[in-house]
């Protein structure tokens, strides 16, 4: 018996009337039940998201930027979002309306616009209170869990585009700061130069400062020395003032008696003058009587002299010896002459008592005026010892003050020397600063020249690059068309597992006729997979076609992907035909077992690395993930280096499959009680 003798025999037997083909039929079209159906429920729901209603909610009362600009964020966002038509947005006007919407399920969520959006935006203006803008959404998660996701990315793309809008605004009036800093950088390199000048004057003034300085020092110091003499000389008048002060005193204390002493002087002359008078007239009246009695008169005369003289003496006119010397001259002049002699002398001798008298007067005259002018002498006395005093006080507060004006003139001596050394500092330091001033202006200007000027086309151009500065262009070496297309590698794959796992519910792994035969097990086993085969083989021939006419997969290589679905279907009807053979009943569970190992690890929807570590070798020892990768490079054109070693790698475990089947069939060949009645029968 041979291969295809027992394969047709089995296919005979299936289609052996009109249930059995409608059957046949209806498991070549289980795939796409499962494949085609789900693939097109989920082709593009991206494209029908403005299906879904949410609420929108927009509260903002907008905001004066602080360059006087108007700014609407809040309205032109919810603008921007009403005409994307991504979703349905239905306007509402209140927060607490539109979380009620979603938790009811009126709404799939709620995108809110607070009432400071837009002057969150523009309060980086002010560096006191920035804050950032939010846009609050609220999701539930009851109404859908993927839907969260998508609004997610919704929020993200918004996010996005008000960041670049109010990015490039705020890179403007940075751009235009920028041009501002190098006008005034210029202006400001102007002035250093006007600065350069100046400082440059500076130091020639400084330097003329420090020449007057020195000539101050000098003359500072000659003061000094003058003043040292001059100290001297002032001590000399103070000494000089006191011993004048001192002896005006003792003047003016002897001369304090001198006006009465005067008085009693001008009175005494006067006594002695009329006195002098008297006698005078006496002797004239007398000069004719020269008669015998001339010696008595002589002698009466001389009398009188005397005493006259002792008055006069007494009285202070004249002294003691003028006194002697008057009566000794009477003397002489009173000797006894002969009667013509004696008249004559008597005459000569009235003439000196007339001499005597007018000296008499006029001493009494003299001693009047000194008696008058006494009291004047006094008070001048009085006066030069006051001003003597005055003077002396005088001169000792010039000692004083001279003394702190040669202080004053050591003080002013040595700020000359410091005004001096600080004229050299200034001096020095103005030459540094006029080199500094020079070297700032040249800076300036070049600093100028490498802070940015940009035009009003750079800085728009600039201001964009600085809102969104990494752009990122995504070169797809490989890029599924749809939502669909994303998903067909992995359905298409499991589809062709369930189809080959429906098919043993209805189909035989072995016949048991064929192991009443005397045929070898390889040749049963081989004969048995064969229905397996051309079932499962229709079954991915319909699926490709359905996906790719029907559904418009479109795959980059359709006939390389139409051979690798048969090469998976013939490598998992093998493994699930051998693996029912070997196992009877218990294999079906076993091979919805591997389903569901292979549904969590293929990497169908999520890579297969990110599955918990065991599942990484469920992933390298079970077929569906090479399929599922195969079939993604072929659907999207990527590199075809890996479709060989993947079809080697089916053709495996295909004799795998097969080895189990002949394992089986070996098995079986002898009959037991279990063989006529299984423990269990599915």
């Amino acid at each position: 018996m041979t291969v295809l003798r027992l394969a047709r025999s089995e296919l005979k037997r299936m289609t052996g009337g009109l249930l059995p083909k409608l059957t046949i039929l209806a498991l070549a079209m289980v795939p796409l039940l499962y494949g085609a159906v789900y693939l097109y429920a989920n082709w593009d729901p991206y494209g029908k998201l403005n299906q879904i209603d949410a609420a929108l909610v927009v509260e903002d009362s907008g905001a004066t930027s602080a360059d006087g600009t108007r700014l609407e964020a809040g309205r032109k966002v919810a603008g921007s979002l009403v005409d994307g038509h991504v979703f349905n947005w239905q306007t509402v006007s209140s927060t607490e309306e539109a979380d009620q919407g979603v938790s009811n399920g009126k709404y799939a969520f709620a995108l809110k616009i607070p009432k400071d959006f837009s002057a969150n935006l523009v309060s980086p203006g002010s560096f006191d209170a920035a804050n950032q803008a939010m846009l609050n959404v609220t999701t539930n998660d009851a109404n859908n869990y993927l839907l969260s996701t998508i609004v997610d990315k919704l929020t993200t793309a918004v996010h996005t585009t008000v960041a670049k809008e109010v990015g490039a605004e705020t890179a403007n009036q940075l751009l235009t700061g920028f041009g501002t800093i190098h006008s005034q950088m210029l202006k400001a390199s102007d002035g250093a130069g006007q600065l350069a000048d100046g400082v440059a004057r500076l130091h020639d003034g400084t330097v003329t400062l420090h020449q007057g300085t020195g000539e101050l020092k000098n003359g500072a110091a000659e003061l000094y020395n003058g003043q040292l003499k001059l100290r001297d000389g002032t001590n000399a008048l103070n000494a000089g003032a006191g011993q004048l002060s001192g002896g005006l005193t003792q003047l003016k204390d002897k001369t304090a008696t001198l006006p009465a002493d005067s008085q009693r002087l001008a009175a005494g002359a006067a006594q002695v003058a009329a006195g002098n008078a008297a006698l005078n007239a006496q002797v004239q009246s007398i000069v004719g009587q020269l008669g015998a009695t001339e010696q008595a008169t002589a002698q009466a005369q001389r009398s009188r002299v005397v005493a006259s003289n002792g008055r006069l003496v007494t009285a202070g006119v004249i002294s003691q010896e003028q006194a002697a010397k008057m009566v000794a001259d009477f003397d002489a002049t009173a000797a006894p002459p002969a009667a013509g002699a004696s008249a004559t002398k008597l005459q000569a001798a009235a003439a000196q008592v007339q001499q005597l008298a007018d000296g008499s007067a006029a001493v009494s005259a003299g001693a009047s005026k000194l008696a008058g002018a006494a009291p004047v002498l006094g008070d001048a006395v009085a006066t030069a010892s006051a001003g003597a005093d005055q003077l002396a006080g005088g001169s000792a507060a010039l000692a004083a003050g001279q003394q702190n004006a040669l202080d004053g003139a050591g003080m002013l001596s040595q700020g000359a020397q410091k005004l001096d050394d600080g004229a050299a500092q200034l001096e020095s330091g103005a030459a540094t600063a006029s080199d500094g001033a020079g070297t700032l202006a040249a800076e300036l200007a070049a600093g100028a020249g490498k802070v940015p000027d940009p035009d009003d086309a750079q800085k728009n151009s600039l201001s964009k690059v600085m809102a969104d500065p990494v752009a990122v262009s995504n070169v797809s070496q490989a890029k599924a068309g749809s939502y669909g297309a994303g998903l067909a590698p992995f359905f298409l794959t499991l589809a062709l597992w369930i189809g080959v796992f429906v098919l043993v519910q209805a189909m035989r792994p072995v016949t048991q006729r064929a192991l009443a035969s005397n045929a070898p097990a390889w040749k049963i086993a081989a004969g048995g997979w064969l229905p397996f085969l051309a079932v499962s083989a229709v079954q991915a021939s319909l699926l490709a076609l359905v996906v790719d006419v029907g559904l418009g997969l479109d795959p980059a290589h359709p006939v390389l992907m139409w051979f690798l679905m048969l090469a998976a279907a013939m490598a998992f009807s093998a493994i699930i035909q051998g693996v029912v053979a070997l196992l009877g009943s218990p294999g079906k569970l076993v091979v919805l077992i591997l389903l569901v190992l292979q549904l969590v690890s293929s990497g169908g929807t999520f890579p297969w690395q990110t599955t918990p570590e065991p599942l990484h070798l469920v992933h390298q020892v079970l077929p569906m993930g090479y399929v599922v990768s195969g079939m993604r490079h072929l659907i999207y054109g990527a590199e075809l280096s890996i479709i060989l070693p993947t079809m080697l790698g089916l053709v495996g475990y295909t004799v795998l499959g097969l080895a189990m089947s002949t394992l089986a069939v070996s098995k079986n060949k002898y009959w037991t009680l279990k063989s006529l009645k299984p423990e269990i029968a599915v």
